[in-house]
């Protein structure tokens, strides 16, 4: 059993296991083009890192004054990005070596990501990490994505630990923010 004396990791996906911003990015640099935003640049892409796609699509329909639904922008971006998240995406080795050492030290792990369980399914899959990493929570399981904590409090239960049995690793700021936030509500509830 791991010397990690009973915590468990609970895992970002995006840009934390796996490089997929540069398939986010395509995806959304071909939607918005498709609807009149032919200038939309990778410094652009960044400032929505690390919130919910749903979230994104939300703020593109307000920001750039497209005419198409929420929803029709929101599958339209996801199957995009599923075409190219399915044969592109890669983990990065480090972090394969870091989850195949945790497996085989019995530590329990969890994905917990912004991204649709759909897409959390292909990358995994793709990569082969679906074979260690099998507890995953989507955003759109969770009443309230990234920054509020919903998505880690819900990978703990699901992997049956006590919240301050975790360790988040995330790369965005707004996974920082729910980490830190799962954690302040931990405290207020103890």
């Amino acid at each position: 059993m791991s010397g990690l004396g009973g915590t468990a990791v609970i895992f970002d996906l995006d840009g934390t296991l796996v490089d997929s911003e540069p398939n986010y990015y395509e995806a959304g640099r071909r939607l918005l083009a498709e609807h009149g935003v032919p200038d939309f640049t990778w410094a652009d892409h960044e400032r929505y890192v690390g919130i919910s796609t749903l979230e994104t699509v939300t703020l593109w329909k307000r920001e750039y004054g497209l005419r198409a639904t929420v929803d029709e922008l929101l599958a339209a971006k996801n199957r995009r990005y599923l075409e190219l998240a399915r044969t592109t995406t890669r983990a990065y080795p480090e972090m394969r070596r870091f989850v195949e050492l945790l497996a085989t030290e019995g530590v329990p792990m969890a994905v917990a990501s912004g991204s649709a369980r759909e897409a959390i399914t292909a990358i995994l899959s793709g990569t082969g990490l679906d074979a260690r990493l099998r507890t995953v929570v989507s955003a759109d399981e969770v009443e309230r994505g990234k920054p509020a904590p919903d998505v880690f409090l819900a990978a703990a239960r699901r992997l049956g630990v006590a919240p301050a049995d975790c360790v988040v690793v995330e790369d965005a700021a707004p996974g920082a923010a729910a980490a830190r936030a799962a954690y302040d509500w931990l405290c207020r509830t103890s």
